[in-house]
């Protein structure tokens, strides 16, 4: 060998030795991401923010830990089309997957958050409820459920194989997401998205929490027995009541003899919100594992933790169970992140923020640039205290098409502001306004009361802006 061949053989062993070394600070500047997300979790139902029929030690614990959203919203309350919005930050009438149909396909061609993760360096993957069609993709590793998936011995589908896994699905999501982070490669940052099935119907505990509040009746919510008499079509025209629309399987028995009318009603319930909060209580046990685990292994200061659901979900409100509308408890969705390095333990923030802002989100705090076309705006001006809800955005915009069913909810878009909701049931040519402040419970249609033609006129320009924004313009 020369003297030049030498040099130039020396000069590469020490970079490799100064990249080898570098790698786990080049890694370690960049945050890992553990994005939970259940099915139809409504914010309602989480102690942090004010649930009056459960408690949720690890969720509270990861509020406790960093900022808590009041205003997290979605853009489509369904379980495909959010999940379709958050990995591409796209509206549904963009990313081409507006509904849960049997000819919807996600295309898995199209650019998502992942993607661009996974092309700068990251470590991918995903774990539990897809609900999107097709395979996933940009993903090192995925498994995940067969359609809905099942609570007990789920299949799943392993990066292309299927398996059936013995266990309650809860916990045997966990463990693959626990597993996917415990052999991660130590030199690159990973983002995992945790995705639990739990709890969408037909709510099936574990033994663990099977007999959970057994010794009390849950308090029935303050509009169960609502009448609409306010309301235009849509809200007399759903298929989504506890009365009518509960099935044998949803609530496991047949009603004790005798039972009819408003006791017969009531008695449903029972059956269903009890069964819905035991397997919320699994959901919460199992992210504190996942806290545990990170917190035991050191990745917790540089490892960003977001919960959050697909959709909010009404629980006896309004006399109903399920989601799709733009009603609050459908709309609204807990919203929590946990980033010690950058985000201030125990805050809570009114800023609105709707679910295409996770993705431009996560890039940022990648280091990397969010594409043109993401709709969604980065929240890191807000989680890090930088942007006051008067420096953020002033509405946020709601588009819902599936339809007739299941639930026959009609197709609406719509406008939400602190004080106002516009909504326009396209099929119907109906219009509703409620007035947030004094009516919190959307109660009463105001669109036609006099004294709010100027809050219409304000709504119904702030409704035209947002369609040209997001570039939803179609009749």
């Amino acid at each position: 060998m020369s003297l030049k061949q030498l040099m130039v053989a020396v000069v590469l062993v020490l970079a490799r030795i100064v990249v080898a070394q570098d790698a786990p600070a080049a890694a370690a500047a960049r945050p890992n991401i553990v994005y939970i997300m259940s099915d139809d979790h409504a914010a309602h139902a989480l102690s942090c923010y004010g649930s009056k029929i459960n408690q949720t030690p690890n969720l509270d614990r990861l509020a406790a830990q960093g900022m808590r959203f009041e205003n997290g919203f979605v853009t489509n309350a369904l379980c495909g089309p959010s999940r379709a919005c958050v990995l591409t930050g796209k509206y549904s009438h963009i990313n081409g997957f507006p509904d849960n149909k049997p000819k919807t396909v996600f295309d898995g061609s199209q650019q998502t958050f992942i993607k661009l993760l996974h092309d700068a360096g990251y470590q991918t993957g995903v774990v539990g409820k897809w609900h999107l069609v097709s395979e996933p993709t940009g993903f090192d590793q995925w498994s995940v459920l067969v359609g809905q998936g099942r609570y007990f011995d789920p299949i799943f589908i392993t990066n292309g194989k299927r398996e059936v896994v013995k266990g309650y699905v809860t916990d045997v999501i966990t463990d693959k997401a626990l597993d996917f982070i415990k052999n991660r490669k130590q030199d690159q940052p990973f983002c995992l998205m945790y995705h639990h099935k739990a709890p969408h119907r037909e709510w099936e505990p574990d033994a663990k929490h099977a007999k959970m509040y057994d010794d009390h009746d849950i308090p029935l919510p303050e509009t169960f027995y609502d009448k609409y008499e306010h309301r235009g079509t849509a809200a007399h025209d759903q298929d989504m009541t506890i009365a009518k629309t509960l099935t044998k399987a949803d609530v496991k028995m047949d009603p004790p003899a005798g039972l009819s009318g408003d006791k017969l009603t009531e008695w449903k319930y029972q059956r269903f919100i009890k069964d819905y909060l035991r397997v919320i209580a699994s959901v919460d046990d199992n992210v504190g594992r996942v806290l545990d685990y990170l917190d035991a292994n050191g990745l917790t200061e540089n490892t960003i933790v977001v919960y959050t659901s697909d959709n909010g979900f009404f629980l006896g409100d309004h006399g109903w169970f399920d989601k799709r509308f733009m009603y609050e408890q459908s709309l609204r969705v807990p919203l929590i992140v946990r980033y010690p390095a950058k985000v201030k333990a125990g805050t809570v923030t009114k800023a609105m923020t709707v679910n295409v802002d996770y993705a431009p989100t996560f890039l940022e705090y990648a280091g990397l640039k969010a594409p043109a076309d993401i709709q969604g705006k980065s929240l890191r001006p807000v989680l890090e205290g930088r942007t006051t809800p008067e420096d953020w955005r002033t509405s946020i915009y709601y588009h819902y098409y599936e339809f007739p069913q299941p639930h026959h909810v009609h197709p609406h878009l719509g406008v939400r502001t602190d004080q106002y909701k516009l909504m326009f049931f396209t099929d119907l040519n109906e219009w509703e306004m409620y007035d947030l402040k004094k009516d919190p419970n959307e109660l009463k249609n105001v669109y036609l009361e006099p004294e709010y033609s100027d809050a219409r006129e304000r709504m119904t320009a702030e409704l035209a802006k947002a369609r040209k924004q997001y570039k939803d313009e179609a009749p």
